[in-house]
């Protein structure tokens, strides 16, 4: 049986005439540039960055009060010479806006990227040694964290003092990222992603699996407010 509405009106038009075209449910499991987000030309093998992984575990465990709110960060730069690291070190400055005034609130202290100058010598020799050595001929890399986000989890929205790169070592589908107004998936095949984090953004992770990025503060001339 056809439905037929009481009423013809310009709502009813809006929709039936969107209900003519289905949605695309393939492309949103791969990676769609958009302002402030986009594939480098670099890139790594993905077997190498797990096995990287996995070897670092055994040498040291992700850090954070966070964990069981499913945040979690394994350093792989320090200051030179740095044996400790604060939550500050971990997280570090944000903004981020939460309450319905909408008036934008600083949280932590602002961290001198350019101070995590020193890849850390627990992981000397592992891949990740070679991934950062390729990104600071490039770039001045500030703190590169491998950060890791529990299944079904978001970050506050939020913006952060510099941009930064993103290189997926473990993903799934339901994995996004969410930059202004741009969503997009960025899938574990090695590639290197910038993020222009200065923006307002977050990441979420809706999928059945943990999701593991390496990430890297590009130090460049940080936003101070």
């Amino acid at each position: 049986m056809t439905y037929q509405p009481q009423i013809q009106d310009r709502d009813v038009t809006t929709v039936t005439s969107a209900l003519v075209k289905r949605p695309d449910t393939m492309s949103v499991a791969n990676f769609t540039p958009g302002p402030g987000i986009v594939k480098l030309d670099l890139t790594f093998e993905v077997a190498k960055l797990r096995e990287a992984l996995d070897e670092c575990l055994t040498r040291a465990d992700f850090m954070g009060e966070m964990q069981d709110d499913g945040f979690a960060a394994l350093p792989l730069t320090q200051r030179p010479g740095q044996t400790e690291w604060t939550e500050n070190d971990l997280s570090g400055r944000y903004w981020l806006r939460t309450t319905d005034t909408y008036v934008e609130e600083p949280r932590e202290d602002l961290v001198p990227e350019i101070a995590f100058s020193e890849f850390s010598p627990k992981f000397a020799g592992t891949y990740f040694e070679h991934v950062h050595n390729e990104l600071v001929k490039r770039f001045p890399i500030g703190r590169t964290r491998v950060l890791s986000k529990g299944l079904y989890n978001c970050n506050s929205w939020h913006r952060d003092p510099e941009p930064r790169l993103h290189i997926p070592i473990i993903t799934n589908p339901g994995s996004l990222f969410v930059l202004n107004h741009h969503v997009t998936h960025l899938p574990a095949d090695g590639s290197v992603y910038f993020t222009d984090t200065r923006a307002y953004h977050t990441a979420l992770n809706g999928g059945e699996s943990q999701r593991v990025h390496i990430v890297a503060a590009l130090a460049y001339e940080q936003v101070a407010e």
